[in-house]
């Protein structure tokens, strides 16, 4: 099968390797589409992603979609032309490359947890990894252009619960990338209260409005410092979603007593410097670099009901196709700041 390889730091190539094989608690599945995570899998191939850095060759992917092909004898939640999301590949049967979660691959395997849990065989001794708990199956009406941004839609609506979020909250996000603007979708349909963006890109802050967003600010403009001045109130939190330590400096000044200032995935530095007079005198400080992952697959049913409702569409997200053959450019464009989500389509 075809397996996209980071070769050595920004040097990618598409590879034959073995077909995986399911043992005993794993669904094969055959990709039918994939999205690009644009900073993750840049990191990941530029090779400065965390504990990636000396791995390569290896093979990427993590956000993918398919159809079960073949189950093991154990497996109970999964059955042959189910859907599946999030399978990954960890060994590549091929001597000298690694794992970078293979999920570009043009098969993947989803394991059952549910069925591991049950059999009390959920852990390192038997091959259990955290992320198994996100190999769901999706439901047939859930479409795979639509099913496949549940890799991301599921993290954000995941991560509203480690941010102790609730219906009603002021939040202020910067980012409007693909998960900027997810905090900024979810959110409306969540029930959040004032939703701001702060994004340097015009069409990113535009995309955000359009989207239930309620201001739009580019970085570095005084509305931001003045916001509790013009809405008479300060905010229930701030939301991170680019993972720059200096933001926390902007951020604490417009939180409430008691709010949170809630960073959203891998930091870029290793110190995080607080001035805490900056901030009121109780404030929160939660940092989600990982999932939760009992979160996060608690999220699908509300988000797959939302895509039934016509109220949540990847069609808003998916800004660039690209043929899997193609993957260099997607990478490419992602690089160049035109993606939101780049989708990748399978033969």
């Amino acid at each position: 099968m075809k397996s996209v390889i980071a070769v050595s730091p920004g040097d990618l190539a598409i590879l034959d390797t073995p077909r995986p094989r399911p043992g005993a608690y794993q669904a094969l599945v055959r990709t039918e589409c994939a999205c690009l995570c644009n900073r993750t899998d840049s990191e990941l191939l530029g090779g400065t992603f965390p504990g990636m850095e000396d791995k390569f060759p290896f093979a990427l992917g993590h956000e993918s979609v398919g159809i079960v092909v073949e189950v093991g004898e154990k497996v109970k939640n999964f059955r042959v032309g189910d859907r599946a999301v999030g399978g990954l590949v960890f060994d590549l049967q091929k001597e000298g490359v690694d794992s970078g979660w293979g999920g570009f691959g043009e098969f993947t395997l989803a394991n059952d947890h549910e069925a591991m849990v049950a059999d009390g065989v959920a852990d390192e001794a038997h091959g259990w990894v955290e992320v198994f708990e996100i190999q769901t199956r999706v439901d047939a009406d859930i479409p795979p252009e639509e099913a496949v941004l549940l890799c991301t839609w599921r993290e954000v609506l995941g991560a509203f619960r480690d941010f102790h979020l609730q219906p009603g909250d002021d939040v202020l996000i910067f980012g409007a990338g693909p998960v900027g603007l997810s905090f900024v979708k979810l959110g409306r349909l969540f029930g959040l209260g004032w939703i701001g963006i702060v994004d340097r890109h015009a069409d990113k802050q535009a995309k955000a409005l359009a989207f239930g967003a309620d201001a739009a600010f580019a970085p570095g403009d005084k509305a931001i410092a003045n916001l509790a001045a013009t809405r008479g109130k300060k905010l229930d939190a701030v939301i991170d979603a680019v993972g720059h330590p200096d933001i926390v400096q902007q951020g604490l000044p417009l939180l409430r007593r008691g709010g949170s200032h809630c960073i959203y995935g891998v930091l870029t530095r290793g110190v995080l410097h607080i001035d805490k007079s900056k901030a009121d005198f109780n404030f929160n400080l939660f940092v989600h670099q990982w999932p939760t992952r009992r979160y996060e697959k608690e999220s699908q049913a509300a988000i797959c009901q939302w895509i039934r409702d016509g109220r949540l569409t990847s069609a808003d997200f998916i800004t660039h196709r690209f043929p899997l053959e193609k993957i260099a450019d997607a990478f490419r464009a992602v690089s160049d700041r035109k993606v939101i989500k780049a989708l990748l389509e399978y033969a």
